[in-house]
């Protein structure tokens, strides 16, 4: 039987719950570290999976204590460069291999014996970072929005019945609108994007995307599925996800460890926990983040698709990295139906 912990309660209390300020004092969690085993871990995932995590740690390793410090991926990434000379945290969890490439020389290589369990292909070549999750690109649709037969591909996205219901972040700013629409571009075509764009609200946030769409204030929401499948748990109507029938893809989202982090005996304990088993289905059923083991079946635990079911063709993040600007001076110059 299925199951899902999504409830407007248990929401609540995930949201509420107090993660670490960025500022840290180092001092005190060198003392910790040392003392009482804390291992601080640098957390761009959000409030629900944090707390997945740590709930889990409570039981599985009592004498660790892990702190997380929140902040955005970008902004985390920058602080452990600034540290190298003297490390504060433990653990960066988590982010795009795109975003690591960069700040390899501050990452320690590890091995965890829970890669036995995680596809090759989701773990860097050196050991520096393993997927901990899969993303998986989407259209969030509310059905209640538009009239006719529901798309089913990235191609339909280009009908001019879509003109103006269609919301997606700048890709400026946000990871998740980037690699959607160079992926988009990279395997249909310039015209197909400079349809779907003409169709496109742009939205500097991409939690707007989803709540938008969830409001009914779009039809349709480009994304991806760990952040729209809320909607979909939360029993909403006329809510659901487009896995397109012309292709989609995957994307891992990595853990590394810090090189010469404060505390690398117990950080590699905690390192292990986040792959594992028990914390890969609690970070299923809780944050709907898709796990990167192949021993977890998805649709025996939540409503949510296997990837064998799901049509992927191939993502090469390496070249959209590159292509990044270049691509974004393209989308800027593409007419939208509204936003930049």
């Amino acid at each position: 039987m299925k199951r899902s912990n999504f409830s407007p309660l248990r929401r609540a209390m995930v949201l509420g719950t107090p993660l670490l300020a960025a500022g840290l004092p180092f001092s005190f969690a060198r003392a910790q570290a040392q003392a009482g085993g804390q291992v601080v871990v640098y957390v761009s995932a959000n409030a629900q999976s944090a707390q997945a995590v740590t709930d889990v740690a409570r039981k599985q390793l009592r004498d660790v204590k892990l702190s997380m410090v929140a902040g955005g991926t970008g902004q985390l990434l920058k602080r452990v460069e600034a540290e190298a000379a003297s490390p504060r945290a433990d653990i960066f969890w988590t982010a795009f291999a795109s975003s690591l490439e960069r700040y390899k020389p501050h990452l320690a290589e590890y091995r965890s014996p829970e890669l036995a369990a995680i596809p090759e292909k989701y773990v860097e070549q050196s050991g520096l970072w393993a997927a901990s999750n899969v993303h998986v690109a989407v259209a969030m649709l509310n059905a209640r929005q538009f009239q006719g037969k529901a798309p089913a591909s990235w191609r339909d996205l280009t009908e001019p019945r879509f003109k103006g219901k269609i919301i997606v972040s700048n890709p400026e700013d946000s990871s998740t609108a980037f690699t959607i629409l160079w992926w988009i571009e990279n395997n249909f075509g310039a015209e197909v994007l400079a349809k779907i764009a003409a169709n496109c609200v742009v939205t500097p946030s991409g939690s707007n995307v989803v709540r938008s769409v969830g409001q009914g204030e779009y039809a349709v929401g480009i994304t991806y599925e760990s952040i729209a499948y809320p909607y979909v748990a939360g029993g909403q109507r006329g809510i659901r996800l487009m896995y397109a029938e012309d292709g989609t893809f995957e994307i891992p989202d990595d853990i590394a460890l810090i090189r010469n982090g404060p505390n690398p005996a117990a950080a590699r304990r905690a390192y292990d926990l986040i792959l594992s088993r028990e914390v890969q289905i609690a970070l299923l059923e809780t944050a709907f983040r898709r796990p990167s083991r192949s021993d977890i079946k998805v649709s025996e635990i939540i409503d949510m698709p296997d990837l064998s079911s799901i049509k992927l063709l191939p993502f090469d993040e390496a070249v959209a990295t590159a292509d990044r600007d270049a691509f974004l001076a393209r989308w800027r110059a593409l007419p939208k139906a509204g936003g930049k």
